[in-house]
């Protein structure tokens, strides 16, 4: 069988609509990726080495990938995930392709296809019979210089690419991607703070320590603890970064006076709180992050609602981030209540609620980014980065916010052969939707040409102040 590749895939099936949707896809199908939030390590480009193997480039890190073979029966430590002993990179090669057909219809599905065909040129769908050819020409392209990692950064046309790092990281990586005169893309760190907010996290009472250290403050001085996050994001900035990411359970705020969040901070320290405290402790820090993207201009971004290692067996087996990590309920209207209250009219702040709980787009966050200037709306995230969720994302947030409250398309990805995929797909379903706007009359074809190219180019330019 042949891997299918439609040149109009996405688009509308009535002709007319679809003829529409092709033309308007066209006007920005060249323009350069703008991808301000992900998680592909600047390394990557730094030591610009060959990619290991077709399992590790495409299998071992993509978790879209290897949760749905684990559902079918196959064995993470088979996939050479986490902790596990190295897999032999063509035996997980072969378990993608034998069981290729669970990704039909799947988003990893139209990704794979997307690289697998336009980069690599594969016509033959992965099958057992493939399998061995595939791999060997894969690997074949993989050893010449066109797929080392900064050519195919220059081939996907990437303008912009954020990384996400902890706090305390040196970001030396970065600054000598800067400073090479060879690479021309600009690569952006992020501030990620989550594990020095969280009481909860195992590692808090180590982060803090370190944190509070580099500031010359007591670890149990809650002033010095804020000073040091201060200086740690002026750090940031000064070396490039647009934003600060919040990897929250839930977007719960709380506005505390001086004196209760100390005690509240040297419980945390001391490991004493309760579950509620800890809880409150860091809803009144998700504020203070407000508080300081309003000081120092960094965009926030929250992206809340997944319980994490949800299979106990398998974190405690292989560790974290081993694709077992599942969307929750999210409500945002309350619980940003208080930090909105407060900073939420600021145009400083630029604030984007990402959610893996598509019923809250059109019943919160749309409505909120419709009112506060301060509020956008993150795109589809995670599990909704997907064709029919994208859809149904444009329907809910469109006749609320319109189309320049968003964030612009966010890959969000550690496979970094899927950024291009990946926004290409966006760009096709943005230009299916508008198209149909013209057909019913609800936009003009010189409306829809504009806002095709603004949404790629302009809005997240606007939103993560590129």
């Amino acid at each position: 069988m042949k891997l299918q590749l439609d040149s109009d895939r996405l688009f509308p099936v009535d002709a007319a609509t679809r003829d529409i949707a092709r033309a308007l896809y066209e006007r920005v199908a060249e323009l350069p990726i703008l991808s301000p939030h992900g998680h592909v390590a600047p390394s990557l480009l730094r030591d610009d080495r060959s990619f290991a193997d077709p399992a590790d480039l495409f299998i071992v890190h993509d978790h879209y990938v290897t949760r749905l073979l684990h559902a079918a029966g196959v064995d993470l430590d088979e996939l050479g995930v986490g902790r596990s002993a190295p897999a032999d990179p063509r035996e997980v090669w072969r378990a993608l392709a034998r069981n290729w057909h669970l990704f039909i219809g799947t988003s990893s599905g139209y990704w794979l296809t997307h690289e697998l065909v336009t980069l690599f040129g594969v016509e033959d769908e992965p099958s057992d019979a493939t399998a061995d050819a595939l791999y060997d020409a894969i690997s074949a392209r993989l050893a010449t210089d066109e797929f080392r990692p900064r050519a195919l950064f220059d081939r996907f046309g990437i303008e912009v690419m954020a990384t996400t790092d902890d706090p305390m990281d040196d970001l030396a990586v970065h600054a000598e991607l800067a400073a090479d005169p060879s690479f021309r893309g600009r690569v952006l760190p992020t501030f990620r703070p989550d594990a020095y907010l969280d009481p909860t996290s195992p590692a808090f009472p180590e982060n803090v320590g370190r944190l509070t250290e580099s500031a010359g403050a007591a670890t149990d001085d809650f002033a010095g603890y804020l000073r040091a996050l201060e200086d740690r994001r002026a750090f940031f900035v000064q070396n490039g970064a647009v934003s600060a990411d919040h990897g929250v359970r839930e977007p719960f705020t709380v506005d505390l006076d001086e004196s209760a969040a100390a005690e509240l901070y040297r419980g945390a320290v001391r490991g004493t709180l309760t579950p509620e405290e800890s809880r409150v402790f860091s809803g009144h820090m998700l504020l203070q992050m407000a508080r300081m993207s309003v000081n120092d201009g960094l965009v926030m971004t929250i992206h809340p609602g997944v319980l994490r290692n949800h299979s106990r067996s398998t974190f405690e087996r292989l560790g974290p981030d081993t694709g077992h990590d599942i969307p929750m309920n999210t409500e945002y209207t309350n619980n940003l209540r208080p930090l909105l209250e407060r900073y939420g009219l600021e145009k400083n702040l630029h604030l984007i609620l990402f959610t893996v709980d598509e019923t809250v787009f059109s019943r919160e966050v749309a409505p909120l980014a419709g009112f506060y200037p301060s509020v956008f709306v993150g795109a589809p995230w995670w599990f909704l980065d997907a064709p029919d969720a994208i859809q149904r994302f444009r329907s809910a947030v469109t006749e609320t916010a319109g189309f320049y409250r968003g964030s612009g398309f966010i890959d969000d990805t550690r496979a970094f052969l899927s950024i291009p995929a990946r926004h290409d797909m966006a760009r096709r379903l943005d230009a299916a939707f508008l198209a149909r706007l013209v057909r019913e009359g609800r936009a003009s074809e010189a409306q829809a040409e504009r806002i095709i190219v603004d949404l790629v180019d302009s809005v997240p330019r606007k939103a993560f102040k590129l």
